[in-house]
């Protein structure tokens, strides 16, 4: 096969997978939701097996244990809720008085006469609600069937887990067994020990985000600090999101701005800390993919799956990093996913620039020639 061919061949296989992937989201999203959150439990499935309990009491007590830890979560989240609902109507006259403020700030300062494009933003707004509140309470309730399904993946997933490796075995023939064997254990460590240590920087950044916002006397302090916490599973796009809320809160609820830029500037700090120090001591170069290629995926799955493409595409580009580490053809797309290694040298700028005015003709008949040919190969 010649190398056009080849390479249109790709082109065909890559499109398709694409369109399909986008076609099955709503089968895949919760599907590959269910394999992380499966491998992060699973210890707790084993030890209690190694103990001498059965495989589906095991499974049924740890998720039993995983979904109440997720209720409790749910129920605190849940009560803050309402209390930010039962005070809508006040934080919705101070938000009106601060904007009316801005407003007035924004045309005394740059002579823009504001108010006809706020009428038409309030319209646009309106129409936009009336449209779309039966669409939203339909995607409500679709999300919410997704949710359900995740637990009964969960459950035959640790339950035939050795079925699932017996039927790679079969797949790919027992002389690739090793090879299955360690690609399995790289992309069990390499997500185990990512989501584990991913909770471990929630809880930590969640803790110092509360007491930041604690400090400040920013209400619901508790719920705005692990929210913005939770939101690291975004990974530079949620950082914003779960600092503005706080922010926004600070400029409603104080009377003085400084509040809100004293709460970004410790958020700012505090992200600081997590990107540079907590993150890679507690997580480490477990899923070392490098920025320029993680930024892109996040891109990508957004573009494909929205905001559960965006959490599932480094999980997901790391195990393709590992599959194709450990495949002899593929190598080279390992290494460009990863990170550079610290002894290379930078062998771009290395020597002279050699024009061609600047190389001698070689005659024929020295046997110049002959020598050239036997170095270059």
């Amino acid at each position: 096969m010649s190398r056009p061919v080849r390479v249109c061949a790709t082109m065909i296989i890559i499109t398709l997978t694409v369109y399909w992937l986008i076609i099955l989201q709503p089968f895949l999203v919760p599907l590959l939701v269910s394999v992380l959150l499966s491998i992060l439990v699973s210890p707790i499935t084993l030890q209690l097996e190694d103990r001498g309990m059965k495989r589906i009491p095991a499974i049924a007590l740890t998720l039993t244990l995983f979904l109440g830890l997720i209720a409790g979560i749910l129920y605190v989240s849940f009560m803050q809720i309402s209390d930010m609902i039962d005070m809508w109507p006040t934080f919705y006259k101070k938000a009106n008085v601060t904007f009316q403020q801005f407003e007035l700030w924004v045309g005394q300062s740059f002579g823009l006469q504001t108010s006809t494009q706020i009428d038409d933003l309030e319209n646009i707004s309106a129409k936009l609600l009336q449209n779309t509140g039966s669409s939203a309470l339909l995607t409500t309730t679709a999300i919410l069937a997704d949710i359900a399904l995740i637990p009964l993946y969960m459950f035959f997933m640790l339950y035939y887990r050795t079925f699932f490796c017996n039927f790679l075995y079969n797949l790919l023939g027992e002389k690739e067994k090793k090879r299955v064997n360690r690609i399995l254990f790289r992309i069990y460590d390499v997500i185990h020990n990512y989501l584990a240590g991913l909770f471990t920087v929630m809880v930590i950044v969640g803790t110092m985000n509360t007491i930041t916002l604690l400090v400040f006397d920013i209400q619901y302090a508790v719920f705005f600090g692990f929210f913005a916490a939770l939101l690291l599973l975004i990974p530079y796009v949620g950082v914003i999101i779960g600092s503005s809320l706080p922010i926004m809160m600070a400029l409603v609820t104080k009377d003085s701005a400084m509040y809100a830029v004293g709460v970004g500037a410790v958020f700012l700090f505090i992200q600081f800390l997590e990107g540079n120090f907590i993150t890679p001591y507690i997580v480490g170069s477990k899923i070392s993919i490098n920025p320029l290629m993680a930024i892109v995926a996040l891109l990508l799955g957004g573009m494909m799956w929205g905001i559960p493409g965006m959490i599932l595409a480094l999980p997901s580009v790391a195990i393709l990093k590992v599959i194709f580490d450990h495949s002899e053809r593929l190598q080279a797309f390992g290494y460009v996913l990863g990170e550079p290694k610290g002894n290379e040298k930078d062998v771009f700028f290395e020597g002279e620039l050699v024009r061609d005015d600047d190389i001698d003709p070689v005659e024929p008949g020295t046997g110049v020639e002959e020598t050239l040919t036997s170095q270059v190969v």
